[in-house]
Order: C-alpha cells, then sequence, then structure tokens
C-alpha cells in the first residue's frame, strides 16, 4: 500500500523557519519525481518545488532563495527546508510523487500537513 506520510508543520512567525518531511512507502522511491506543493484556503493547488528522480529541481519563482527541496533515497525520504516565511506562505503543504513503471505512470499524494506564518 503507497503512504506518504507529511510532518514538520506548526505555527511559525514571519521570518522563522521550518522544515517538511515526507515519508514514503509502497513504491519505487529511487526513480519517482517527488514535489510539494501546497493549497492556501481558498486558492488552487500550487506546485512549491520539485525534484526528479535523477536529482533535476525546479522551484516556484515565489519560493526560489527560501526554499529548499532534497530527497534521500536511502531512507525514501523527501525534505522541504523552508527559510524566511511570509504569512503569504501559510497553507497545507501536500507531498507528492510521480512513479513510472510498466510504461504507466502512477500519482500519489499525502494528506497534507498545514503550515501558518503570522505576521
Amino acid at each position: 500500500q503507497v503512504q506518504l506520510v507529511e510532518s514538520g508543520g506548526g505555527l511559525v512567525q514571519s521570518g522563522g523557519s521550518l522544515r517538511l518531511s515526507c515519508a514514503a512507502d509502497g513504491f519505487i522511491f529511487r526513480g519517482s519525481d517527488m514535489a510539494w506543493y501546497r493549497q492556501a484556503a481558498g486558492n488552487q493547488r500550487e506546485l512549491v518545488a520539485g525534484i526528479s528522480g535523477g536529482g533535476t529541481i525546479k522551484s516556484a519563482e515565489s519560493v526560489k532563495g527560501r526554499f529548499t527541496i532534497s530527497r534521500d533515497n536511502a531512507k525514501n525520504t523527501v525534505a522541504l527546508q523552508m527559510n524566511s516565511l511570509k504569512p503569504e506562505d501559510t497553507a497545507v503543504y501536500y507531498c507528492k510523487a510521480e512513479e513510472y513503471r510498466n510504461g504507466a505512470r502512477f500519482e500519489y499524494w499525502g494528506q497534507g500537513t498545514q503550515v501558518i506564518v503570522s505576521s
């Protein structure tokens, strides 16, 4: 059974830092593309940062220079280090995996972790 379990969310003051972690299980993590998305109240879910199975990284313009995505293939985890947080970063953050197997693409999502940045 596929599982993506996020942790590390919480309440932080503007300018502070949080580190989100996503623990993956039930699929082949090493070759999968991983990403963090977020969804603020009333908004659509948006990509925050992604890291491919080969280590290629992409980030939203709004978080460049502040957020860093990384993965540990030995531990099947992907992390999002968030620095210089702003109130507009407040959202539920979701971990997403894209697994490619036997010519097919499979997409998995975690349940999300809430991040609240107070001004």
